[in-house]
């Protein structure tokens, strides 16, 4: 067996520091000043963030050390110039993969915020080294507890579907097993789609054991087959697929076009995994059973629900439990708010999706004020639980059985919702942040 080599090669940062190592950064040569722009650019850009956030960061470090900086941004590169008393420097990084890493976004952010007061004290070997402690944090949970937060998420977002019991049970194991089995396929690098089809694959194949055993010992009906669907719903990537609508209204169309297409990738491999899952299990994407709850249990109950889908999905973006939990309450008032108005006042998804997207960015951009937290770590978790996994999976099960009409139909529904969150974000982002409503 050939040895595996890397196909992207590490850069030595530290290699290209020329000055002594108590010059400060201000006086640094313009070389040394962009390789820390670029550094810091790409790290952001590693941990799942946008175009605009990434650019904003590049800025402040920018504008810290006395330099100009033009960045052009995609999903996994930046190509960036920075300019200096009529030099330039310019430079092209990139990375192999990406992911999501609320911790980290934010320890990021910190050290951005502060950069300015600390420029003319630190020197580029010490920035560095910050940088070190920040690219060597390890992730705050274990496989078997990312597992645990999906099954939670997803056991979640099957109530709120319209999943009963059974199926929120089965949904909770489903999924708890297929993300625990990627996790464990991304410790060792497994490529994109195979981590995503074989993950999908595991839970799908343990929420059918568990329907089976369901119906072999409590005699339950097969009716209870429809929620295998929500346990493969931990995959659905919410955070690029957000990301991806604000940089495209942002006018970043390659960051925002390099983004969807990466979640339709996703999006197509797991579905895809789904319904070959489907064929050889025979199960099929039926509706749930109408569950008889009165109007304000259900309100209490999808509140609750609310709160442990979000909570869920934020753990397994890597959110310390402080900020998991405040967007989790987040999510639990917009997520509601969204489902009552479309239950009790009659409104289309898409115009229910961009109020329960606009009043989270709202909440998020208030308690920012007070916590000084990034929006993107409670607005983002918040609404992914919005996405429309199922919507989507049933359009490309339709369609892959020449039932055109059908998958449109649901595609069609899947698109608008898709499209109101990150509109919906993106107006309570105007609304309370002066920056980001300005196109300069």
């Amino acid at each position: 067996m050939s040895k595996f080599r890397k196909q992207h090669m590490p850069i030595e940062w530290h290699d290209m520091i020329d000055t002594e190592k108590v010059t400060p950064a201000s006086q640094a040569t313009l070389k040394e000043k962009s390789v820390l722009v670029g550094r810091v650019g790409l790290m952001m850009l590693s941990v799942g963030t946008g175009a605009w956030r990434v650019r904003a960061s590049m800025n402040k470090i920018s504008r810290a050390l006395g330099v100009t900086c033009n960045a052009d941004i995609g999903l996994l590169s930046i190509e960036y110039t920075c300019i200096e008393n009529g030099e330039t420097y310019t430079n092209a990084i990139s990375l192999n993969t990406t992911g999501v890493n609320t911790d980290k976004l934010n320890e990021l952010e910190s050290f951005t915020d502060g950069f300015a007061e600390r420029a003319g004290k630190y020197s580029m070997e010490q920035f560095h080294m910050i940088l070190d402690k920040f690219a060597d944090m390890k992730g705050n949970y274990k496989p078997w507890n990312l597992g645990l937060a999906s099954g939670l998420a997803c056991c979640a977002f099957t109530f709120l579907l319209g999943g009963g019991i059974f199926e929120m049970i089965g949904a909770f194991i489903g999924a708890g097993v297929g993300n625990f089995v990627r996790k464990k396929l991304l410790e060792r690098h497994l490529t994109l789609l195979g981590n995503v089809s074989i993950g999908v694959a595991a839970a799908c194949s343990a929420y059918v054991l568990f329907i089976k055993l369901a119906e072999l010992i409590f005699g339950i009906s097969d009716i209870h087959q429809a929620g295998y669907i929500c346990s493969m719903l931990f995959v659905i990537p919410g955070f690029p697929l957000i990301t991806g609508g604000i940089d495209l209204t942002k006018l970043d169309l390659r960051s925002g076009l390099e983004r969807i297409t990466y979640a339709l990738i996703i999006i197509v491999t797991a579905t895809m995994t789904g319904w070959a899952a489907a064929t050889i299990f025979r199960f099929a994407p039926a509706n749930f059973e109408e569950q008889q709850i009165q109007p304000v249990m259900m309100m209490i109950l999808r509140l609750v629900t609310s709160f442990f889908g979000v909570y869920g999905f934020s753990l397994m973006f890597n959110s310390p439990r402080k900020i998991a939990a405040t967007a989790g309450c987040v999510g639990m008032i917009a997520n509601t708010l969204r489902l009552e108005l479309i239950d009790f006042a009659d409104m289309p998804v898409g115009a229910a999706a961009f109020i329960g997207a606009l009043s989270a960015g709202l909440m998020a951009s208030l308690l920012k004020k007070y916590i000084g937290w990034p929006r993107i770590t409670l607005t983002v978790p918040s609404i992914v639980i919005m996405v429309p996994g199922m919507f989507m999976y049933k359009g490309i099960y339709y369609i892959v059985l020449n039932d055109i009409a059908t998958g449109y139909m649901w595609l069609t529904k899947a698109f608008l919702i898709v499209l109101a969150l990150p509109l919906g974000l993106i107006a309570a982002r105007i609304l309370t942040d002066n920056n980001f409503r300005k196109s300069s």
